[in-house]
């Protein structure tokens, strides 16, 4: 989040800055012509400015929000390639007005007394709105940019408070800066920020299909940079330099960069003459004090209250009046006999559909091309009597849609078309007889490993009634290693897997219990001291249950729709228990059990290579890379058959493993959803 705050940081305490030394120049030239009684007239067009901004803000982000995902995108690339221009244009002016802000605004001020309350008003709303705007149109860009708010929201906020804090102490003589050398120096860092802003924007631009190039990438790093890494994260958050960047992003970067800086440090060079000094201040008897203020006309009141309310209104009128009419509007009928009635041909866009079931069962419902049975949206388990929405984007196309009761036939819509551009990206559905090679596959897999396993719980089993208990620790890690490497996740094996690889968590006796067996407690036994005889029994338990697993297992009931949750799965547990060390009995080979997780996971996606590559053919891709990371990680932590207990990893290291295979969950993560067997009949 901080990575993310810094730019928004900088350019709350720029433009705060900016717009306080506006407001405190303005103060002081009041109070200094003994016109007090005019300053609610300046409070009240800051507060308008800042009205007008958070309302500007406001507009930006529901406005974007209710477009097509193609239009944000375009959207949101004008908008950043904007918000650069009002950058690049604010850190020359600054850098050529710092010296004479002061004298040019009491010139102003000056003026305004003379013109009456509306002018005083009318110069401290267009002195204090440009950076107000300024502001939120930078604040808004920085956020899509970084993909959330939070991170951005707390940096300005952190700058403006710093920039009020700033100018109180100025206003009060208590600090004193060079502001020339402040808007430089701040000004350099604000044109790195604003080259990395305009990269985002132009992908944003080819997102959206305005600009070309979309795929000529010009650095494609994603699968040699650790996307967890402090350093990455810090270079993504305030640079906004990606690992992956098309031709047009590096072109325009550079190309910005080098324009901006060279002519920004030319002008910071030259010599720029010296400003005339200021007048000597009239005496306080001279100063124009203005019209007294009418007294009896009306509350102090209703000015403040209009300024902040008028643009409210506004921004909510261009809100409301902005977005596109919503599907929602449509209700539509789900039942065991009438699908889809009330839907109409939508508008090419992301849509809301509220869903209603009028029938007596509950129901699965989809949004599908009915030529290729392709999925858009669904809603599943939709109660009799209940409404849900539906969020889909649809383009142009036919649509229907399919309603599969709990019991009985699916039922289907008649088609509407929809006519229009954009581009909407369905999910090809899956049967059972698609799954069923893979299953077949991984079952065979899974079943050479259970022969394996036998083998070595049985040469455990002789280790340790042999008293070789030394022997006994490097073939209880050989095993081990064999069955995390067969993905016991989520109940894959039923019982059998408690009785191989059950915790002691939450038995009475804990590691003492009698129903506490398996691996792990063999391995508490052997790394605690237990003898040989003591350790007979459950090695004995053992090597019994393994075999019965594997003449249990050809029978045992697998249903093909869960074979595409155990990538995801398996990894969940890595995350939850092995790289947190919370199951280590005393052995410290966690991150042993962790990499034969990974072996487990890739044997997954082999046989789901070709579904998969179909549906997504970068996904593989890109998690091909993120294995190869974590595993990366994983054998820089042993030496042979000793491995680095989790808890005495560096901090660094831990951080690394933990944020690489983070990203490797996250990119799993639309496996299920792509593979998921949906109904048709």
């Amino acid at each position: 989040m901080w990575d993310d705050a810094f730019p928004s940081f900088l350019i709350g305490l720029r433009e705060g800055l900016e717009a306080g030394l506006i407001v405190s120049i303005l103060v002081a030239t009041l109070v200094r012509a003994e016109a007090r009684s005019r300053l609610p007239q300046v409070w009240t067009g800051v507060l308008a400015a800042i009205a007008v901004a958070m309302s500007f803000g406001a507009v930006l982000t529901f406005t974007a929000a209710s477009m097509p995902q193609t239009a944000q995108e375009a959207f949101g690339g004008t908008l950043s390639v904007i918000a650069v221009a009002f950058v690049t244009a604010m850190v020359f002016w600054m850098r050529r007005s710092a010296r004479n802000l002061s004298s040019e605004l009491k010139q102003k001020v000056t003026g305004a007394l003379a013109m009456g309350s509306g002018m005083l008003v009318l110069t401290s709303f267009l002195a204090v709105g440009r950076e107000g705007l300024e502001t939120a149109l930078f604040l808004w860009t920085t956020a899509q940019a970084a993909g959330e708010s939070a991170g951005p929201l707390t940096g300005a906020a952190i700058g403006l408070v710093l920039a009020a804090g700033l100018c109180w102490g100025l206003y009060r003589r208590v600090l004193k800066i060079n502001l020339t050398k402040f808007f430089t120096a701040t000004g350099v860092v604000l044109i790195v920020i604003a080259a990395g802003v305009l990269g985002y924007g132009l992908r944003d631009l080819q997102e959206g299909g305005v600009l070309p190039g979309r795929t000529a990438y010009a650095v494609d790093l994603a699968g040699s940079i650790d996307a967890g890494s402090w350093y990455s994260t810090l270079v993504q958050g305030v640079f906004n330099l990606m690992p992956t960047m098309t031709w047009l992003q590096v072109v325009a970067y550079v190309g910005y960069l080098v324009v901006v800086m060279t002519l920004f440090v030319r002008g910071v060079r030259a010599t720029a003459p010296k400003p005339k000094p200021e007048p000597a201040e009239r005496p306080a008897a001279e100063a124009p004090a203005g019209p007294r203020p009418r007294t009896g006309r009306r509350p102090a009141w209703v000015i403040p209250t209009a300024v902040v309310a008028v643009p409210a209104v506004i921004a909510g009128l261009a809100v409301a009046l902005g977005r596109p009419k919503p599907a929602g509007d449509q209700t539509v009928a789900v039942s065991e006999t009438d699908c889809g009635k009330g839907f109409t041909a939508p508008a090419p866009g992301r849509q809301t559909f509220r869903m209603h079931n009028t029938g007596r069962q509950a129901s699965e419902v989809y949004l599908v091309d009915p030529s290729t049975n392709a999925v858009y949206g669904e809603i599943e388990g939709l109660a009799p009597g209940t409404t849900r929405d539906l969020v889909a984007t649809v383009a142009g196309g036919t649509y229907a849609w399919r309603c599969v009761p709990a019991s009985g036939r699916a039922v289907t819509s008649k088609p509407v078309t929809v006519r229009g551009g954009g581009a909407a990206k369905p999910v090809t559905p899956v049967s059972e007889q698609d799954l069923a090679g893979p299953l077949k596959a991984y079952k065979a897999y899974v079943g050479h490993g259970l022969d394996t396993l036998v083998g070595q719980t049985g040469t455990l089993r002789r280790d340790i009634e042999g008293g070789h208990l030394d022997k006994a620790r490097t073939d209880w890690l050989a095993a081990h290693r064999t069955y995390a490497s067969l993905g016991a996740a989520y109940g894959t094996f039923e019982d059998f897997d408690k009785k191989i690889d059950g915790r002691a968590d939450g038995l009475p006796g804990g590691e003492h219990d009698k129903d506490f067996t398996g691996f792990l407690r063999l391995e508490y036994g052997l790394w605690h001291g237990q003898s040989a005889k003591e350790l007979t029994g459950p090695a004995r338990q053992l090597d019994t249950d393994a075999a019965g697993l594997r003449k249990a297992f050809p029978s045992q009931d697998f249903d093909p729709g869960d074979l595409p949750l155990r990538a995801h799965e398996i990894l969940e547990n890595t995350l939850q228990f092995e790289l947190t060390g919370d199951t280590d009995e005393g052995s410290g080979t966690n991150l042993a059990t962790a990499d034969a997780n990974l072996t487990g996971t890739r044997e997954l996606l082999t046989v789901l290579e070709p579904l998969l590559t179909s549906r997504s053919p970068r996904l593989l891709p890109t998690v091909d890379a993120d294995i190869d990371r974590v595993r990366k990680l994983l054998d820089a932590a042993h030496d042979g058959d000793h491995w680095t207990p989790v808890e005495k990893l560096p901090a660094a290291d831990r951080q690394r493993l933990d944020g690489a295979t983070g990203q490797l969950l996250e990119d799993l993560a639309p496996v299920p959803d792509l593979l998921e067997i949906r109904k048709s009949a």
